[in-house]
């Protein structure tokens, strides 16, 4: 594996970079049908936890999918908010604390280190920092502290970049097609300029694998949400 960015240089990135994460439309236009991911994911928890008391964010940015699971609601909900950049946790909890009663909480760092309760979650959103875990054990491991948090019939949503099993298969979806899609938000040097950090910061594994670490970890129900291309979302649900 060639020399991957540090979790400081990552926070350092995503410093710079609050303007941008904190819109709705535009915050996550490099991921492929970012809307429809975001509507399927936040749509579905509501409709399924209509009493939503907890939730958590890990890798959680400027906020988006928080305040569009809230928006428009009256909400009791507690919020946990999880992220490597201070300037991101400040401007979600401005963002997000409008939008509920309940009590909203930033914590500085990584997921995997931070102390959090367990069995507390109703649900845990996960949306494009998976794949900055690197070998294989981070993946199980973390896959297995999220379960532990947790409440039974609490479930976790995903969003992230995938890579696909069969090497041709991911010279065609993500080089070639992903590629494209890059080109035609800006141009070839934006393009490129995305390829070199995903190469840089992000360790993606396949769907099956990601979807497999949580099966192993516990989780009753695994189910795909939605793919295109090196993206997708899912989720699983703890068994009650």
């Amino acid at each position: 594996m060639a020399m991957k960015s540090t979790l400081e240089e990552i926070e350092k990135r995503f410093d710079q970079d609050v303007a941008r994460f904190s819109n709705l439309d535009t915050g996550q236009a490099t991921i492929v049908d970012a809307a429809l991911q975001m509507d399927l994911i936040t749509d579905s928890i509501r409709q399924l936890y209509p009493n939503l008391q907890h939730i958590l964010d890990i890798g959680c940015g400027a906020g988006n999918y928080d305040v569009k699971l809230l928006q428009g609601f009256q909400n009791v909900a507690h919020v946990d908010l999880v992220d490597l950049s201070q300037p991101m946790l400040d401007k979600a909890v401005e963002r997000i604390q409008p939008l509920t009663q309940g009590k909203v909480q930033a914590h500085k760092g990584d997921f995997s280190s931070i102390d959090l309760p367990e069995n507390q979650y109703d649900v845990i959103i996960a949306t494009a920092v998976l794949h900055h875990l690197r070998s294989d054990a981070d993946w199980q491991q973390a896959i297995q502290k999220l379960y532990k948090l947790l409440k039974p019939g609490g479930s976790i949503w995903v969003c992230d970049m995938i890579e696909q099993a069969h090497s041709g298969l991911q010279n065609i979806l993500f080089k070639q097609r992903y590629g494209k899609y890059l080109s035609g938000l800006k141009d070839d040097s934006y393009r490129d300029h995305v390829f070199a950090y995903i190469e840089k910061e992000d360790s993606p594994r396949s769907l099956n694998f990601q979807m497999k670490c949580l099966e192993e970890a516990g989780f009753s129900t695994v189910d795909l949400l939605h793919k295109n291309l090196c993206f997708a979302s899912y989720c699983g649900f703890k068994p009650e």
